[in-house]
């Protein structure tokens, strides 16, 4: 019998990001036991990543913003795909979310009278994010982690979760192992809360880093939970491209907010030749008016690269696939041009930008000040996820919550920039919250399911050396995904996919590993490969499905929007046995007073 180490909360967080230390603050702070499992080190969450700010209607440089048009904006990126509900709460709660992060001791950068500032991003309709130059995500993690420890919080780092363990139908804690010895332990819990982010590492060139391997979503599947609007991947256009060592790393939207332009290789500007028809009004027709928009005109219209993501990732695409790409199969970015519109502009540029700066300068030796960025479309961030309740965030399996990343429906078909990082906030104080009021019953766990999983979690031991490794299989994983199911799809791509995973299921399921469990990343990966091949299955499965284009969902074989499509979500979730069942489930009625501020926002 496998020895393991209990350990008893009251709620567990897994995941110890923006969502994941937002939910745990909350869920601690009327002295409920909270313990928090990340799969790195504290403080190397994901959140880091994520430059450009977090949108909230502050109104802080623009007063015509409020929570109706953030609401609006939000669900127009969405493709009206979204959770209604959760839009609206995200539009109304996140100013307060951000003035309490202010209050907990975040530096944001400032208006001249003193206000926390807010910058352009894409399809915002007025300047909406609040900012600490480009290094958003790390104010926001090192406020939390400071507030945090004054909350009592058990911390378990470099710890991953191999499975969810229930009592029933409800959940009862979680079964994980030491990734530096290898120990397994057992957490019991009243309440299990997932913030574990999203699913990059499924894909071979992607922003994401290591810990990005789905775990949050395959292990609420595994455990019972429906997943939703799984086919929704997206694809941030601009990441880097050359060196190879660097292909993929973030290059933040905040360079296009403060006056970046994309050129192909020609130097031509291409954005102004392919603007949708629903933007037409909001977006310049000529650089000039572009330029005044990133400089705070309010009468001036948006540079088409402030268009959503997911369409200036398909002109980037299709400048390369036409042969106007850069050398390197990207295009330029460009933000040194602006010398040409004030005077010091360089140092503009290292004080808006201080990390494009710096990592420009360190990893590919390119001074952005002086030259253009060799860049292209890598895997950013997915919006499906686990289906939850919108007030709640509990999921289809009591006791169970997500958020963040892992938690689907905010962003529908597509999520806006800097919408992420107040979705952390938002709703991880509204998970944290009602996982500590559902924790009040002490559940119980199955020894011989910990048995059992604990026994297949060290099966590649016990196939040695002479198998087939785990780094082949996750490399072969994420050609497929990226060759197969990437940013344009089309049919017969995808049902070839859907047959190269089933043939890499059987393979992951033959793996072996050498040596033993301490310090093994051999091992550690191949018990990644569980919960990559089930979202990479989700996600093929209901992008084949939906015969259409929409958001950050490309269909060659589809380009338009069917409106028949618009009216439901696509749900995934476990059959019997290990198959994957695909539903439809039809989009509520929105009520009238979140109709009317729609209708309001179009005209």
């Amino acid at each position: 019998m496998t020895e393991y180490q209990t350990i008893d909360h009251d709620v567990l967080v897994i995941g110890a990001g923006g969502a994941g230390l937002r939910a745990a603050i909350e869920a601690a702070k009327d002295g409920t036991r909270v313990g928090v499992v990340c799969k790195s080190l504290l403080g190397k969450a994901h959140t880091v990543m994520a430059e450009g700010g977090m949108a909230a209607a502050l109104a802080n440089v623009d007063d015509r913003d409020t929570w109706r048009v953030h609401f609006a904006d939000t669900m127009r990126g969405g493709q009206y795909l979204n959770n209604w509900r959760m839009a609206e709460l995200h539009a109304r709660e996140a100013p307060a979310r951000v003035r309490e992060l202010e209050a907990w001791g975040a530096l944001f950068d400032r208006t001249a009278d003193g206000r926390i500032l807010q910058r352009n991003f894409g399809g915002h309709r007025y300047p909406r994010l609040a900012h600490v130059g480009d290094r958003t995500g790390l104010e926001m993690i090192r406020t939390l982690q400071d507030h945090g420890i004054h909350q009592g919080l058990d911390v378990h780092m470099e710890c991953t979760v191999v499975s969810l363990l229930k009592d029933g139908d409800r959940i009862a804690g979680a079964l994980a192992y030491d990734r530096e010895r290898g120990r397994f332990r057992v957490f019991r819990a009243k309440a299990v809360i997932i913030a574990t982010g999203g699913v990059g590492r499924a894909y071979g060139i992607t922003s994401n880093s290591w810990e990005y391997t789905g775990d949050g979503q395959a292990l609420a599947y595994l455990a019972g939970a429906a997943l939703t609007d799984m086919e929704f991947v997206q694809f941030h256009p601009t990441g880097m491209i050359w060196p190879p060592s660097v292909r993929g790393i973030l290059v933040t939207e905040g360079v296009r907010g403060e006056g970046g332009v994309l050129r192909n290789g020609a130097g031509k500007r291409f954005m102004f030749e392919n603007i949708p028809e629903n933007y037409r009004s909001q977006t310049a027709d000529n650089e000039e008016e572009g330029w005044r928009y990133t400089q705070g005109d309010k009468d001036a219209r948006r540079p088409p690269e402030l268009l959503t993501r997911d369409h200036v990732a398909r002109m980037i695409v299709r400048e390369v696939k036409e042969g106007r790409g850069s050398p390197h199969g990207g295009v330029y970015l460009d933000i040194s041009w602006i010398k040409e519109k004030l005077p010091n502009a360089a140092e503009h540029i290292r004080k808006k930008l201080p990390s494009m700066y710096h990592q420009f300068m360190q990893l590919a030796g390119i001074d952005i000040t002086k030259e253009a960025m060799e860049i292209g479309p890598t895997t950013h961030y997915i919006m499906g996820g686990i289906r939850v309740d919108a007030d709640s965030q509990m999921s289809t399996v009591p006791g169970l919550f997500a958020c963040g990343e892992c938690a689907a429906g905010l962003h529908g078909a597509n999520r806006l920039g800097g919408n992420s990082l107040s979705d952390l906030l938002v709703f991880g104080q509204r998970a944290g919250q009602f996982a500590a009021e559902f924790a009040n019953t002490a559940p119980s766990v199955d020894q011989g399911v910990i048995e059992q999983e604990t026994r297949t979690a060290l099966e590649p031991f016990s196939r040695g050396s002479t198998a087939e490794g785990a780094y082949q299989v996750q490399e072969a994983l994420q050609s497929t995904m990226q060759n197969l199911v990437g940013i344009v799809r089309v049919e017969s791509e995808m049902e070839r996919a859907l047959m190269e995973l089933e043939s890499l299921r059987q393979r992951a399921q033959r793996v072996g590993v050498p040596g033993n469990r301490e310090y093994n990343p051999g091992w550690h990966t191949a018990l990644d490969l569980r919960h990559l091949l089930v979202v990479s299955e989700a996600i093929a499965r209901s992008a084949l499905a939906r015969k259409e284009s929409r958001g950050g969902h490309f269909r060659d074989d589809y380009p338009d929007k069917d409106p028949a499509f618009g009216t439901f979500n696509h749900i995934v979730t476990r059959g019997r046995g290990d198959d994957m069942q695909l539903t439809r489930q039809p989009i509520p009625p929105m009520p009238d007073e979140l109709a009317a501020i729609i209708t309001e926002m179009q005209s």
